[in-house]
């Protein structure tokens, strides 16, 4: 794999550390500012938001600027506002850097992924792309657990500060070992846009928001349900949130390799997966040991969705792929979001802890179900290929020579 994956891969791990820490560092930040855990609690909602909006938002602005250019400006934005955000003296200017530090996540991602898949061959696309969002679950095991150590030991503040000078090290990265890639045309907003047009981009950022949202109705919640439903103390949290975090970073690299290989059958095993480890964890959250096991499995089959639906949406929105990469990581978002919010239905109607495993699993369901629906229509619509046709997306092509620029649908 090429070099310059490592620079996105420590993109993503410095992204992917800040959006997640805040849940490990929520009692500091709330005890320095004077606030309560709920009212700190809306940092992560301020940086949620911050992504939805910007994903698209920010790749229209920058849509005319080369993919290199592109990540710099968004790491750059990244690193300021967290910078400033480590720096805040009061909740309401807290508030307003932490949105800003979610504004480049989903525009950075967006640009990542085209570069990762021009870098390799066509056989090795999705695989590429996830590797630079191993970055991303490389957060949930190491930058996590390790921001979290230091914002009890030495504050949040430095949590964050730590956070930025990684956005330091991604920007020397990028800087150094990505390639400018004069190759690639620039896209046009029309021709961005107009992929929003297609069908089965709808159909997979619909997959994305379901079947992921059913991995985070649980995730969202198993800290309460681990101390109080499978018996670990309080102190056993954190290492078991690793354990889930290495089961995102082994389901990530799985999901990469399926993609390439298999595509729509490694999706719909996913997805089965994902909704029979669901069912499963109802069941074995009474055990330490199968609690344990299961929650691996659980961020394994969530995130093998990712990179699959990464790379199928890239194929369907052919040329014009960077805005419709960025609308994957809104995806993302609002399923984090709908996963809590419906897993907190359920617990507050009063069916126990346990109970948003089952709602996950509905909504893995629903995922698989769109799934088969995209997989209906797209044979409909498609007429089979002859020799003449060539269905390599523009930017994705390595072959030398010129390129048209990208017609929207």
């Amino acid at each position: 794999m090429p070099i310059a994956l490592l620079a996105l891969a420590i993109g993503a791990f410095g992204i992917g550390t800040t959006e997640f820490v805040m849940m490990g560092v929520l009692p500091e930040v709330a005890r320095d500012l004077g606030i309560s855990i709920p009212a700190a609690g809306n940092f992560i909602t301020a940086y949620a938001l911050g992504v939805v909006v910007g994903a698209p938002a920010l790749t229209a602005v920058a849509v005319r600027l080369s993919r290199k250019t592109m990540l710099l400006s968004m790491m750059g934005v990244f690193t300021i506002s967290n910078a400033l955000f480590a720096i805040s003296p009061t909740q309401e200017i807290g508030m307003l850097f932490r949105f800003v530090a979610g504004l480049p996540h989903g525009a950075f991602f967006g640009a990542g992924a085209v570069v990762a898949a021009t870098l390799v061959g066509p056989q090795r696309r999705a695989k590429a792309v996830s590797m630079m969002f191993l970055g991303l679950t490389l957060a949930n095991v190491i930058g996590v657990p390790g921001g979290t150590f230091l914002g009890q030991q030495f504050g949040w503040r430095a949590t964050f500060g730590v956070v930025a000078l990684i956005g330091v090290v991604a920007l020397a990265a990028i800087t150094k070992l990505v390639p400018r890639q004069h190759h690639i045309p620039r896209s046009s907003l029309r021709g961005e846009l107009g992929a929003f047009r297609k069908p089965q981009v709808w159909f997979a950022l619909a997959i994305v928001t379901f079947g992921l949202g059913g991995g985070f109705a649980s995730l969202s919640y198993v800290s309460p349900m681990l101390t109080e439903v499978s018996g670990y103390d309080a102190t056993s949290v954190t290492l078991l949130l690793s354990l889930a975090g290495l089961g995102m970073t082994v389901g990530n690299v799985l999901g990469g390799r399926l993609a390439d290989r298999f595509p729509l059958p490694g999706l719909f095993g996913a997805m089965t997966a994902l909704a029979v480890v669901l069912l499963t964890f109802t069941v074995t959250a009474d055990s330490k040991i199968g609690a344990a096991v299961t929650l691996f499995l659980v961020g394994m089959t969530s995130f093998m969705v990712g990179p699959m639906m990464q790379a199928r949406i890239m194929e369907k929105a052919g040329g014009a792929q960077s805005m419709v990469s960025a609308a994957v990581q809104s995806a993302f978002n609002i399923a984090n979001s709908i996963g809590a919010y419906l897993g907190g239905l359920a617990i507050a109607g009063g069916f126990g802890l346990v109970s948003p495993n089952v709602v996950g699993a509905m909504l893995a369901v629903v995922g698989l179900a769109l799934t088969v629906a995209s997989t209906v229509f797209d044979r409909k619509r498609t007429p089979a290929a002859t020799p003449a046709e060539d269905d390599t997306p523009p930017e994705l092509d390595s072959s030398p020579g010129p390129r048209p620029e990208p017609v929207a649908a």
